[in-house]
């Protein structure tokens, strides 16, 4: 069995073009990412203009480093009170009796359906308004 090579990813566009993904990420790598979180096309963390503070690879390492399932160590920017300083409250327990309602059976009554007669009425119809009314004389 041979190995073939790896081919690279051409796309056609829709106006006839021949694009190569690969060469398109590999030549916008460092270009800030559209957005609020201020990282580059790879995933680097940026800091002021542009400057790499924290490279992809440490990112990863420090998600994976961190057990699944619980929260960080606290918000960083609240100071926290020690608990000492915190006064315990004490509550007491009230007991709460369920009351039992008896049950009290509703007669059926039976009902007939009468007939009533239709009449047609006219509805009052709303004057369209934006693309409704852009398209009404179209067909």
């Amino acid at each position: 069995m041979v190995s073939r090579p790896t081919r690279k990813k051409m796309y056609r566009t829709m106006q006839g073009r021949m694009v190569d993904i690969d060469q398109l990420r590999a030549a916008n790598e460092s270009v800030q990412a559209v957005g609020n979180m201020n990282v580059n096309a790879r995933g680097d963390v940026l800091g002021a203009n542009g400057q790499v503070v924290t490279p992809k690879a440490q990112v990863i390492r420090k998600y994976y480093e961190q057990p699944k399932g619980k929260a960080s160590e606290g918000p960083s920017r609240i100071k926290q009170t020690p608990a000492s300083e915190t006064k315990a409250v004490e509550t007491k327990a009230v007991e709460t009796k369920a009351v039992a309602t008896p049950k009290v059976a509703t007669p059926k009554v039976a009902t007939t359906k009468v007939a009533t007669p239709r009449v047609a009425t006219k509805k009052a119809v709303a004057p369209k308004k934006g693309i409704d009314e852009a398209l009404d004389g179209l067909e």
